[in-house]
C-alpha cells in the first residue's frame, strides 16, 4: 500500500468513529462540525456575482440560531411532527435541515418547484406541522419563510434533537409514498464509504493530497444529491459549490472560478455537456477536430501516446477542458439512469472520469463504479456494493433478474397516504424493482426497472433504456422515452418512441427524425412501432428523469397529449354549413394561423398539424386559443384543448359555436 493510499484510508476511517456513539443526527452534526472545523463549507455567488464563502464554524452559529427561530415559531407544535422543507440548494439549506433536527422535528424533504397543490397535499398526508419554503404560496399549514429564518437573530436555544429524516417519492397528486431513515441508517450510509480507497484515493480525501470542491447542482431532497453530495462531503469536511442556476453557463462558470473537482448529476447532464463539446467541434477547422478526436481516443485507450502526440499531453487536455467545466475535475459521477456508451466515451475521452452509480430513494446510495480502468469505466457498471450492503440478483440467472439489496441503511419504515407501516423485507432484502446483472467480474449492471418492461407480441421483454440509446443522437429533439403502450384487446404493447422537440422543427425536419428512426438498427429484432410527439414538454421526475409511467398513461387514457408523427388525420365534414359564411371564417382563420406561426399564408394548409406540420408548440397554442376566442367572440369549450389542431378544427368548432349563438 502506498503512502499515499495509507492517508486515504485513515481520513476515510473518520466514518468508523460513527460506529462508536449513539448513531444518531446529533452525532453526526457533531463529527460534521468537527471534521469541517475552520474550513470553508461553501462557495457561492453573491448578487454582483463575486465568489464568498464561509466556514463549518459559522454554519454551526447559523444552525443554532435558525433552531432557536423555528423552535420558537412551533412552540405550540406537538414534536417529533415533520417539518416540510422546501428550499432551493443554497448554503442555508443545510442549515435548516440540521435546524428543523435540533428543534425536534423531523425534516420532510421537498422538491422547491413543487406546486402549491402538491406541497398542500404532501402537507396533509404527512401531517406536517409546518412548511419551511421561498416561495410566495399561502398554505393551511404553518408557513415559516426562508427569508424570516436567515434573518434570525442568535438567541439562546438548547436542542432537542429529532432523529429521523423523510424522503418522498416524486409524485405529489394522490397517495404520496414517504420513506422515513434515522440516524443508524445514515450513519450506516456514510460508513459506506469505508471501503473505497481499496480502488481509488480520488473519490474522498484529506487536504494535503489536494482540495475537494464538489459541485452541489443535484437538488437535496433527492436521495442522490443529499447523500453522494451533502451528507458525504460534509461529514469529511469538503466545500460545497453553489451555482446560481443550472443553466449550462452558470455551471461551467461555478466549475472554472470555484476550482470544482468533483462533479456528481444524472445523464441528461453529462449527454448536454458531450453535445456541447460535438457541437463545437463542428465549427472547428479540421486540423482541430482531428486533435480532438485523438485525445477521446488516446484517453479511452484505443490508441498510444505516440499515435496521439500533441493531443496525448496535459497542455491540450486543458486548452480543451477550459472550454467546458474547467481542469481541476477528479471524479464524476453519473447516477439516477442509464448513461450512454457515446457520452461515456466523449467524458471520459476529454480527461473526466465518469463513473456510474446507483441508489434508489429507498435504500440510499448503496454502489459507484470505482476501478481507475476506463475500459471499465465505459462498460457504464454499477460496481460492486458499497460497504456494509449486500447485492444479490433473484432466480437463477444472475445475468438477469431483480436486484435486491440488503444492509442497515435501508429506510425503517414508510407511509403512504397518511398510513405508516414497516419497510417490507424479503429475508433482509429489498425488492428494487430494477432488473440487474452481474458479470464473470463481479460486476453489477442496470438493465431497466420491472414495471418499465415492455412485453411484446413474442413474448420478450424489452427493457427501454436499452432502446433509448439508439435514439440519444436524433436531431431536433429535446427529451426522449421508449415505452411499452398497450395494444387494444392484447396483453402484448406497442414499442413507442416518444419525443419532444425543438419549437423551430420544420415539417420536412419531422419527417427526417421518423425516417432516422425507421431506418435505425435496433437489437433482437426489435423495432419501434409508433412515434408520438408531446404538444408540451415531456414530464420529468425532480427535473432529472422521464416520468414514462405518465407518458404511458396520457397516451393510453387518449388525453390528446401526445399524437402519432404519421397520424393520418379524418377528413372534418362542413355538411350543413352556408359555405358563403364559412368562407370568411376561413380567411380569418388562416390569417391568425399565418401570425401567431410567423408563416406567409401559402405555407397555412387548412389540415396542416399546429406542431407536426406548421412548427408550432403548446405555448404559442395558448395563444392561439385566445385570439381566436377574442376575434370571433367565442369560448371554445376546454375540453377541446390540444383536440383543435388544425384550421379545419378550430373553423368547424368556431361555426358551430357560431350558429349556436343565432
Amino acid at each position: 500500500m502506498s503512502s499515499k493510499q495509507e492517508k486515504v484510508v485513515q481520513f476515510i476511517n473518520l466514518a468508523s468513529k460513527l460506529l462508536d456513539t449513539d448513531r444518531q443526527m446529533k452525532d453526526i452534526f457533531a463529527a460534521v462540525v468537527k471534521n469541517g472545523g475552520n474550513k470553508a463549507i461553501c462557495k457561492y455567488f453573491d448578487q454582483n456575482g463575486k465568489i464568498r464563502s464561509y466556514k463549518y464554524t459559522k454554519m454551526q452559529e447559523n444552525a443554532y440560531t435558525f433552531a432557536a427561530y423555528i423552535s420558537n415559531k412551533l412552540a405550540d407544535k406537538e414534536k417529533n411532527k415533520p417539518v416540510i422543507l422546501k428550499v432551493s440548494n443554497g448554503p442555508h439549506w443545510g442549515e435548516i435541515f440540521w435546524a428543523i433536527l435540533m428543534s425536534g422535528f423531523k425534516p420532510l424533504l421537498m422538491d422547491a418547484k413543487t406546486a402549491k397543490e402538491g406541497a398542500q397535499n404532501l402537507a396533509n398526508q404527512s401531517k406536517a406541522v409546518a412548511i419551511i419554503s421561498d416561495d410566495l404560496n399561502d398554505y393551511d399549514t404553518t408557513k415559516i419563510t426562508f427569508d424570516e429564518i436567515v434573518e434570525a437573530k442568535p438567541s439562546t436555544f438548547e436542542p432537542t434533537w429529532e432523529n429521523e429524516v423523510i424522503f418522498c417519492s416524486s409524485g405529489t397528486t394522490g397517495d404520496v409514498k414517504l420513506m422515513v431513515f434515522n440516524g443508524e441508517n445514515l450513519c450506516h450510509q456514510i460508513c459506506a464509504s469505508l471501503d473505497m480507497p481499496k480502488e481509488t484515493v480520488d473519490i474522498i480525501y484529506p487536504d494535503s493530497l489536494g482540495k475537494v470542491n464538489i459541485l452541489a447542482m443535484i437538488p437535496f431532497h433527492h436521495i442522490f444529491g443529499f447523500v453522494a453530495v451533502f451528507l458525504w462531503y460534509t461529514f469529511y469536511g469538503k466545500t460545497l459549490c453553489y451555482t446560481p442556476s443550472n443553466a449550462p453557463s452558470d455551471l461551467q462558470n461555478t466549475c472554472r472560478k470555484c476550482g470544482v473537482t468533483h462533479i456528481y448529476s444524472v445523464p441528461l447532464f453529462w449527454d448536454s455537456l458531450s453535445q456541447t463539446l460535438e457541437r463545437k467541434m463542428a465549427l472547428m477547422d479540421p486540423k482541430m477536430q482531428d486533435k480532438i478526436n485523438k485525445l477521446l481516443d488516446y484517453n479511452t485507450g484505443k490508441i498510444s501516446k505516440k499515435e496521439a502526440g500533441f493531443s496525448a499531453t496535459n497542455l491540450f487536455k486543458g486548452i480543451v477542458q477550459k472550454k467546458l467545466m474547467g481542469n481541476k475535475v477528479r471524479y464524476c459521477i453519473s447516477g439516477g439512469g442509464a448513461l450512454s456508451a457515446k457520452t461515456s466515451t466523449i467524458m471520459n475521452g476529454v480527461g473526466y472520469p465518469l463513473y456510474n452509480g446507483f441508489g434508489m430513494t429507498e435504500v440510499g446510495v448503496t454502489s459507484v463504479e470505482l476501478s481507475s480502468d476506463v475500459k471499465v469505466r465505459l462498460k457504464a457498471t454499477i460496481g460492486r456494493a458499497l460497504h456494509g450492503v449486500e447485492y444479490k440478483i433473484a432466480g437463477d440467472d444472475v445475468t438477469k433478474g431483480e436486484l435486491l439489496i440488503k444492509g442497515p441503511q435501508i429506510h425503517i419504515r414508510e407511509i403512504i397516504g397518511g398510513v405508516e407501516k414497516p419497510t417490507e423485507l424479503d429475508n433482509g432484502f429489498f425488492h428494487s424493482g430494477d432488473i440487474a446483472g452481474m458479470d464473470e467480474d463481479g460486476e453489477f449492471y442496470i438493465k431497466g426497472r420491472i414495471k418499465e418492461i415492455i412485453i411484446n407480441a413474442t413474448g420478450e421483454n424489452i427493457f427501454p433504456d436499452e432502446l433509448e440509446i439508439f435514439f440519444k443522437d436524433l436531431p431536433h429533439v429535446n427529451q426522449k422515452s421508449v415505452l411499452g403502450v398497450a395494444k387494444a384487446g392484447s396483453l402484448d404493447e406497442d414499442i413507442c418512441l416518444a419525443l419532444e422537440l425543438d419549437n423551430a422543427v420544420t415539417a420536412e425536419e419531422i419527417a427526417e427524425i421518423e425516417k432516422i428512426v425507421n431506418d435505425t438498427k435496433l437489437p433482437h429484432d426489435v423495432k419501434i412501432n409508433k412515434i408520438y410527439l408531446a404538444k408540451g414538454r415531456l414530464p420529468l421526475a425532480n427535473n432529472m428523469k422521464v416520468k414514462r409511467y405518465a407518458i404511458k398513461k396520457a397516451i393510453e387514457q387518449g388525453t390528446g397529449e401526445y399524437v402519432l408523427i404519421n397520424e393520418k388525420r379524418e377528413t372534418v365534414s362542413f355538411e350543413g354549413f352556408d359555405q358563403e359564411e364559412l368562407k370568411d371564417v376561413f380567411t380569418k382563420m388562416r390569417a391568425i394561423f399565418s401570425k401567431i406561426l410567423v408563416l406567409p399564408l401559402f405555407k397555412v394548409s387548412d389540415d396542416g398539424h399546429w406542431i407536426n406540420d406548421l412548427g408550432g408548440d403548446s405555448m404559442s397554442y395558448v395563444e392561439l386559443i385566445q385570439t381566436v376566442q377574442n376575434d370571433f367572440d367565442v369560448t371554445i369549450p376546454p375540453e377541446q384543448y390540444g383536440k383543435l389542431t388544425c384550421v379545419n378544427d378550430f373553423v368547424l368548432s368556431v361555426a358551430t359555436l357560431l350558429r349556436e349563438k343565432k
